[in-house]
């Protein structure tokens, strides 16, 4: 069986059409603990092609370089949590200021205190160190070493 064929065969299981019901000398029963479903929940799941949960094979890869496509997931993905984020902030802001808690202007123009601002450089160093976590793992690997700590290192490293 070619590639071609084989992954036409997976999506044709994959995306299935719905049975028609059989006819049978019994009506069908429901057990006890399944809810009755509605019409309009019925005819959605019926119209909605079934779509395999995990992903197979390889990624696609888009550049000849390994570490390029890399790059390119690590901002695809942090795109993705950007815009969830400002939509979500954008939804707390609108209920604040409908609820007249919090205007925008006050939250525009809020200055935290040196408590909030520890916080939040740790909490940055914490995001960064997990962005970080694979790059540093693959120079480690190559290089025998860890990722350069001073301006220096970087700098040597680059020259090399």
């Amino acid at each position: 069986m070619t590639t071609a064929a084989r992954s036409k065969a997976a999506r044709d299981k994959a995306v299935r059409k719905p049975r028609k019901p059989t006819q049978t000398s019994k009506p069908a029963t429901r057990s006890r603990s399944q809810k009755p479903a509605n019409a309009a929940n019925a005819a959605n799941a019926a119209a909605s092609p079934r779509l395999a949960r995990v992903a197979k094979g390889r990624k696609p890869r888009y550049f000849a370089d390994p570490a390029t496509d890399k790059l390119l997931w690590m901002t695809l993905t942090l795109m993705e949590e950007l815009s969830v984020t400002r939509d979500r902030l954008d939804v707390v802001e609108r209920l604040l200021d409908r609820k007249r808690l919090v205007s925008h202007r006050e939250v525009d123009g809020w200055v935290g205190d040196a408590k909030a601002a520890t916080a939040r450089a740790a909490r940055r160093a914490a995001f960064v160190e997990r962005m970080m976590r694979a790059a540093e793992a693959e120079l480690a690997e190559a290089t025998g070493r860890g990722m350069p700590v001073s301006e220096r290192e970087v700098i040597a490293a680059v020259e090399e």
